[in-house]
């Protein structure tokens, strides 16, 4: 199981409960604000791109599940093709990881083509 299917959960559907927060009182309380956020999405349609994009465009990274969509539909392609152009559009990355998933990154982020 890769790191992406144990963020993602493979093929079965978390929700927020599914994530725990960890306790963070051993960080110092001077740390610098967090200035970008990473965001989990599922994509089952047109409608949920609209909230990577708004994600992309504010500057944060989105990784996306879009098993939902059934890959031969055109409308995975359609999605795919908006989020290459948001990606494009704020000097940012995008890459899909086979039928299940994309990473979409906003401004000066590169995503590695090369496992670790």
């Amino acid at each position: 199981m890769g790191l992406m299917s144990k963020i993602l959960g493979g093929n079965q559907s978390r929700t927020v409960e599914d994530y725990t927060e960890l306790n963070l009182e051993d960080v110092s309380a001077s740390s610098a604000e967090a200035t970008m956020q990473v965001h989990i999405a599922e994509v089952a349609g047109q409608a949920d791109a609209i909230d990577i994009k708004d994600a992309v465009y504010d500057g944060d990274i989105v990784i996306a599940d879009i098993t939902r969509l059934r890959t031969e539909d055109s409308t995975v392609e359609h999605i795919v093709d908006e989020l290459r152009q948001v990606a494009q559009e704020v000097d940012g990355d995008i890459v899909r990881k086979g039928d299940d998933q994309m990473i979409i990154t906003p401004t000066g982020i590169r995503i590695s083509r090369e496992k670790l």
